[in-house]
Formats: structure tokens, C-alpha cells, sequence
């Protein structure tokens, strides 16, 4: 079952964030059972269109999903899926 890691930096806005493992087979099912775990996460994670939001990045097995539109991108059972807010400055 793959893992479901965030970034310290979300849990500024959701002090309950942990590890947890999904047992969604795509990103998108991931995500709802997120988002059943941590209400409003997948608001702050994804548009109203169901896209990967600008300040948010998502890697798989230590790669940046390629797909931010569908989210299609694959993974395994024992991949580790790691949300992050995007930083930026200057």
C-alpha cells in the first residue's frame, strides 16, 4: 500500500498532518481519502478544476508528477507519495 507523506510546512495549516498509507490504486483516489482524513486538504492541494494548484508540488518515489492537469502518473504498492507546498521567494 503506498504512503502518503506531507512537507512541515502544511501542517501550519493542518496541525494533524501524518504519514499515512492510501489504498487508492490513482493520485485522484489518493487524494479523496486524503482529503477524508484531513478535511480541506484537497481544496488546498487542487484547483476547482481538479488540478495540481501552482504553490503545491507532488512527487512519487522522489520524482515530480509529470501530469498536474489529470494526474495520471503512476505508482506501486510500495511507492511514497509525497505532497509539499511549493516554496518561492527572492
Amino acid at each position: 500500500m503506498p504512503t502518503v507523506k506531507f512537507t512541515y510546512a502544511l501542517k501550519r495549516f493542518f496541525p494533524g498532518l501524518q504519514q499515512t498509507p492510501a489504498r487508492g490504486t490513482t493520485l485522484s483516489a489518493v487524494l479523496e481519502e486524503m482529503e477524508t482524513a484531513y478535511p480541506g486538504l484537497r481544496s488546498y492541494v487542487l484547483d476547482e478544476q481538479g488540478q495540481l494548484r501552482k504553490h503545491v508540488n507532488i512527487f512519487i518515489d522522489g520524482t515530480l508528477i509529470k501530469d498536474k492537469t489529470k494526474l495520471s502518473d503512476a505508482f506501486h504498492d510500495n511507492s511514497e507519495i509525497y505532497i509539499m507546498q511549493a516554496l518561492s521567494g527572492g
